[in-house]
C-alpha cells in the first residue's frame, strides 16, 4: 500500500479518489466537485416578446425595440417600449414590458393573479409552447393586435450550460428541486425545468406570485438539487 505524504493536498486526494472511481466505473469521468458557476435565482415578473411584424402594428411601421436595461442573460434585454394587455372581460394591465429580442411568435408570460384578474384560463409552459393557448388582445400607441393564441403562465425553469448539467447530474427537460432559505419562509419549489444551453449563464425563473410566497427578497440561501428518486439521465 503507498503511504501518502503528509504533505499531500486535499485537491490531490480528490484527484486520486477520481481517478479511482472513474477505474472502478469502466473509464467513466465524474462530475465536477465544484459548481462552474454562481447559482442565480430572478423574478422573471409579466413580459411580453414581440414579432417584428407586431412590434410594427403597435409601434408603427420600421419600429425596433430600443433597449432600456440589459437582462441576466447577455443579448436579452427590457426595451423601453411597453403594451397594454386586455383579457376577455375587458379588464386591462397597462404597461407591460416588452423584452428583446424579437421573436417568430408574439408570447405573453403572465403571473397566475394577472391571469385571474383578466379573465383567462392560461396553461403553464415552458417558453415557446404555444399551441392551445389563450388569445388576449394588445393595445400599443400605434395599433391594436388581437392574438389568437400565444398567453402562457411560464413554467419555472433554470438555464443551464452542460457544465451545470454534468455538475448538477441533470439534462435537458429533467425537473429540479429549489430549496429557499428565508427567515420563517424556509421553501422547496418543485418541477424546476432544466433547458440547457452552451450560451446560457446557470439562472433560475420563477415568477411574481412564486417570488413574494417565498420572500425572494430576504432569500439566506438558495439550493438546486436533484430530488430523491429522479430517474435524470445523469444521476
Amino acid at each position: 500500500m503507498t503511504q501518502l505524504s503528509n504533505s499531500i493536498s486535499r485537491s490531490q486526494v480528490e484527484q486520486l479518489v477520481r481517478q479511482a472511481l472513474s477505474q472502478q466505473m469502466g473509464g467513466v469521468a465524474s462530475a465536477p466537485q465544484t459548481a462552474p458557476n454562481p447559482l442565480v435565482v430572478n423574478i422573471s415578473a409579466r413580459h411580453i416578446h414581440l414579432s417584428q411584424e407586431h412590434l410594427e402594428i403597435l409601434f408603427g411601421k420600421g419600429a425596433q425595440l430600443e433597449v432600456q436595461k440589459d437582462l441576466y442573460q447577455e443579448g436579452y434585454f427590457a426595451a423601453t417600449q411597453t403594451v397594454a394587455v386586455v383579457g376577455p372581460r375587458r379588464r386591462m394591465i397597462p404597461n407591460v414590458r416588452v423584452l428583446g429580442p424579437c421573436r417568430g411568435d408574439t408570447q405573453v408570460e403572465l403571473a397566475f393573479t394577472d391571469t385571474i384578474s383578466l379573465g383567462l384560463d392560461v396553461p403553464i409552459r415552458i417558453s415557446g409552447d404555444l399551441k392551445g393557448t389563450p388569445g388576449c388582445v394588445l393595445m400599443g400607441p400605434k395599433g391594436v393586435v388581437e392574438l389568437e393564441f400565444g398567453v402562457i403562465r411560464a413554467a419555472r425553469h433554470v438555464h443551464m450550460s452542460p457544465a451545470d448539467c454534468a455538475y448538477y447530474g441533470c439534462s435537458n427537460g429533467d425537473n429540479l428541486h429549489l430549496r429557499i432559505e428565508s427567515a420563517g419562509c424556509t421553501t422547496v419549489l418543485e418541477d424546476v425545468v432544466v433547458r440547457e444551453n452552451p450560451e446560457v449563464k446557470l439562472e433560475v425563473h420563477i415568477d411574481t406570485d412564486e417570488g413574494n410566497a417565498v420572500d425572494l427578497d430576504h432569500a439566506t440561501s438558495v439550493k438546486l438539487y436533484v430530488p430523491e428518486g429522479c430517474k435524470c439521465k445523469h444521476s
